[in-house]
């Protein structure tokens, strides 16, 4: 990776991850303690944070940080700053978030303001509340999106949202601080091996449990599609450490990037939406679900499913 050269001293420094209880916060979290670094683990619940310890050194905290809950983000900052005392908190890195999806025709609003207040509000409180300490070490901010904050896809239209927000906060954020030395980066993975794809099967069930009858007409092909890829996706991510390294060096590295593509799927979306018109990366967005979906789905005629016809006179 190019410019590699790290700052010296950066591991006698703390790093604050947030959603440090699964996934890449979890990855994150534990490969920057065997690294060396002092890192202050956010979770939601203390079984998550014990979990944590025993698989962790000494130097890996867990500190209970909801993001959506102004206090336990305020004890959380003050936590971290009692606990480093004279040391320097060198990076903070937001990462906890939640995927909302559905076709936006039947999507509640209330749910798109969930995903907002957790993906977007979230990280803009945890940033304003570590910020006086950032400021004093000049530490780092790494803000963790994903390939849905450069493409939008079907049925992923409010986490794609909350994803396209968190970057343009990161760009406004970056060039505000950089009279003051401070480095923001964003990081975008493609498929991660996580739970996160078990969970993302058991939220579409739901979603298409709770869809109304006319949903399931129109959207039904899709979310059938969406099923599948999201189990090719699943046997074909790479592992979460490879995020952690990358975040490792957005922290430590001398000109750190402001963007970091992880992933050859991550790479390849984002190089096509580049050099395609909107409407031909759409045509190829859809064949490449449908091929790559797999199964009795691959093959389908991907035109919406109409309402059934009413009988002659009935209510419209």
């Amino acid at each position: 990776m190019a410019n590699d050269a790290q700052v010296p001293g950066l591991t006698g420094g703390g790093v604050v991850i947030t959603g440090a209880s699964s996934g890449i916060g979890k990855a994150c979290a534990l490969y920057l303690d065997q690294r060396g670094y002092r890192v202050f683990a956010g979770v939601r619940k203390v079984s998550d944070g014990e979990a944590l310890t025993k698989a962790a050194s000494s130097r890996l905290s867990p500190v209970i940080l909801d993001v959506t809950d102004a206090k336990a983000v305020s004890d959380a900052a003050a936590q971290v700053e009692r606990a480093l005392g004279e040391l320097p908190l060198i990076g903070l890195v937001n990462n906890a978030g939640v995927g909302v999806g559905g076709p936006i025709e039947f999507l509640a609003p209330s749910e798109l303001r969930r995903q907002m207040e957790i993906n977007l509000v979230g990280p803009l409180a945890v940033i304003q509340a570590f910020m006086p300490m950032l400021r004093r070490s000049r530490g780092r901010i790494v803000n963790v999106s994903s390939i849905g904050g450069k493409v939008a896809s079907p049925l992923l239209g409010p986490y794609a949202a909350s994803k396209f927000a968190l970057e343009a906060l990161s760009d406004s954020l970056r060039a505000e601080l950089k009279p003051f030395g401070i480095d923001v980066s964003i990081v975008e993975p493609g498929s991660i091996k996580t739970q996160m794809f078990e969970k993302a099967q058991d939220y579409v069930d739901e979603l298409a449990r709770g869809l109304p009858a006319d949903a399931i007409r129109y959207y039904g092909q899709q979310i059938d599609m969406t099923r599948n890829l999201i189990a090719m996706q699943d046997r074909s991510a790479i592992p979460a450490e490879r995020v952690a390294a990358v975040i490792e060096h957005a922290l430590t590295a001398r000109r750190p990037r402001t963007r970091y593509l992880v992933g050859t799927d991550a790479k390849l979306m984002a190089f096509f939406h580049w050099l395609l018109p909107d409407r031909a990366f759409d045509g190829l967005l859809a064949m490449a679900m449908r091929r790559l979906a797999g199964g009795e789905t691959g093959s389908r005629d991907a035109s919406p499913r109409e309402p059934e016809d009413r009988p002659s006179g009935a209510a419209r």
